[in-house]
Order: structure tokens, then sequence, then C-alpha cells
């Protein structure tokens, strides 16, 4: 008993990482390869080669999105918690010919905190109404029981 105790807390200190473990999602290296696109140069089958497909194609306009992501955990104590590490959005607009005719790197500093209103929303009628007093009344015969039974 004593051994296997042991044993069983050598394996889990042996597992142990002090290497933060970071989730990628999306294409990677974004911000060095929006270096190498030229406008009016670059086509849509060289974005494809140098980058791959893209991550979402923009139903209205045609433009197309890179995302690059990147969280890593926030420390030992914040089980659970992740950090933004990298946050790169690649917008590229192509003209008809499929040149690219303007591109946009968002990176993680252009990400805008959204400020919600704090003010309450009141609803325009209430409880104490007749037309609410009939219509759940209504809907208290319809949820009967001996209505479903029927």
């Amino acid at each position: 008993m004593k051994y296997t105790l042991f044993s069983l807390l050598f394996l889990f200190i042996l597992n142990c990482s002090l290497n933060k473990v970071s989730n990628l999602h999306g294409s990677r290296f974004i911000d060095t390869k929006y270096d190498s696109i030229v406008l009016n140069k670059t086509n849509k089958n060289d974005i494809r080669k140098l980058i791959g497909p893209p991550s979402s194609i923009s139903e209205f306009t045609g433009n197309w999105f890179y995302i690059e992501r990147k969280k890593t955990n926030q420390s030992l104590f914040k089980i659970g918690k992740k950090k933004i590490i990298k946050n790169n959005i690649l917008i590229l607009e192509f003209d008809n010919m499929g040149m690219v005719t303007k591109k946009d790197l968002l990176k993680i500093n252009d990400m805008r905190d959204i400020k919600l209103s704090k003010e309450i929303t009141t609803k325009k009628y209430g409880q104490d109404n007749a037309l609410y007093d009939i219509l759940s009344s209504i809907r208290d015969k319809l949820n009967s029981p001996s209505r479903r039974n029927n």
C-alpha cells in the first residue's frame, strides 16, 4: 500500500509540466505572411498557396478572412482560465479578376471592449391588466390535465 501511494504520487509529479499549454486556432504566422502579399499583384491562387484556404468568406462582399488565435493557461492557480496571447485577423479584398486590392491586419490591440448598457428595459404591459388575465386563463385551460387526457 505504501509503495503504490508513492508510485502514484511519483507518476503524477512526473507528468506535471512547467511549460504552459497553448491552443492555436486558425492559420499560423499570418503577421509574417502579410508582408509577402503585394497589392494588385497577388491573386487568389497565390494566397491559397501562401496561407491556405480562408477561415471564412463573406457572402456579401466576397472578402476573405484568415483568423489566428492563440490561448494559453494563465497560471497553475487559475485552473481553466485562459488568456489570449495572439489574435490576428487578416482581411483581404479582391477585384473581379481575383487580384488583391486591399489588405488589413487586425491584431490583439485592435480589439475593443464592448460596453454594455446598464439600463433596464421595462415592459409596457403588466401582469395586473385584464388582457393578461384573459390570456393566462386561456393558457391554463389549454394546459389542464383533463383536456390532455381526452
